[in-house]
């Protein structure tokens, strides 16, 4: 699951939509109990929605939901499971975070949690070079999903690839190659975009030296990548992919840190920044954040004031006014307004109250 299948979930609107999460397990024996935990929520669900409509006109939803619910690979569950049902759409994730046993039926759909789990959780997007084929993987710590939707898993069809070089005098065949190899990066590099652009993560770029460098000269995301993997991987497991480029991505994102609280002090200097989470509540709202710095752990329940621009430290995170976490809503925020969002670890930035964005302007 990523940002852009979140986006297609808060769209749907209409009674009735039902959300079911629940944590789910990798390994025996507590694996074993999903599919009862997953029946259990099923039938909970029905019950509810029976109790405002007629069977008659929930019985297609009923048996969406019920198909949904058979089709699970329990073979492939990971930390956490989510399901999503309506009468148009049947979608199931298995994520890799641990999610609340919940079961809702309203007229929208509970991605709260999903966005929480994404918005604490180091991810990235991976992309592995290859003629047959070049994979693209949403990643999440040392865990890979594999894309099989725009265009990807995407194989080298042309010239060189799929097909013979061809033959007769004066080709010379590694030009030829070569230039066909460039123009299958580029499609790569074009299918790679609409996936950046809807969930703008770092991305590690794994292949051979040759792929590497010519993904390089016609890419137009190196912005984006944060580090590269040279090897041949294009039959390595996701299990195993995601170990090795893991530890490289720990490295790196540890580098980004350093390099951020730097960028930090520049801006402190030049007065294009803003601490507090009052403060950063605010520039964050109005648009303004550019990169937003935020310790891992910090969690800030509050409520706004009579003018609601000024948040007021909240005693009772459960009292109906209070927003129970305004460190998600600010990272939400920044997010959907083409800001980025950078974890720090525990303490380091103590000096500016645990919260600090860098400005725009």
């Amino acid at each position: 699951m990523n940002r852009h299948d979140i986006n297609l979930l808060q769209q749907v609107k209409g009674y009735p939509a039902i959300t079911i999460t629940l944590p789910t397990h990798r390994s025996a024996p507590q694996k074993r109990q999903d599919p009862i935990r997953v029946k259990n929520l099923v039938k909970q669900a029905a019950e509810r929605l029976l109790m405002h409509r007629n069977k008659r006109e929930v019985e297609a939803v009923l048996i969406r939901l019920q198909e949904l619910a058979e089709s699970i690979d329990y073979r492939n569950t990971l930390d956490g499971l989510a399901m999503y049902v309506n009468a148009d759409l049947a979608r199931a994730f298995y994520l890799p975070f641990p999610l609340k046993e919940r079961v809702v039926v309203d007229e929208t759909f509970l991605t709260r949690d999903l966005v929480f789990a994404m918005n604490r959780t180091p991810r990235y997007w991976v992309l592995a070079l290859s003629e047959k084929p070049t994979r693209l993987f949403e990643a999440t710590a040392d865990v890979l999903i594999e894309i099989r939707e725009g265009g990807f898993p995407m194989i080298h069809q042309g010239p060189g690839g799929a097909e013979p070089l061809p033959g007769g005098f004066g080709i010379r065949k590694s030009a030829y190659r070569d230039e066909r190899h460039r123009q299958f990066f580029r499609q790569v590099d074009a299918a790679l975009k609409p996936f950046l652009a809807n969930d703008p993560l770092p991305l590690v770029v794994v292949g051979v030296e040759r792929f590497l460098a010519f993904f390089n000269e016609v890419t137009t995301h190196k912005d984006s990548i944060l580090t590269t993997v040279t090897g041949s991987h294009a039959k390595t497991s996701p299990h195993k992919l995601g170990q090795l480029v893991w530890d490289l991505v720990k490295v790196n994102l540890a580098e980004q840190r350093r390099l951020t609280l730097l960028e930090l002090e520049k801006a402190i200097r030049e007065r294009k920044s803003a601490a507090t989470i009052d403060e950063v509540w605010r520039m964050a709202n109005e648009g303004r954040g550019r990169l937003l710095l935020v310790e891992e752990d910090f969690h800030f329940p509050a409520r706004l004031d009579e003018s609601g621009n000024h948040l007021i430290p909240a005693e009772d995170p459960a009292a109906p006014d209070v927003i129970d976490d305004v460190v998600d809503e600010i990272i939400e925020t920044v997010l959907s307004k083409q800001g980025q969002v950078v974890f720090m670890d525990h303490a380091q930035l103590e000096a500016y109250q645990r919260i600090a964005l860098i400005l725009r302007y």
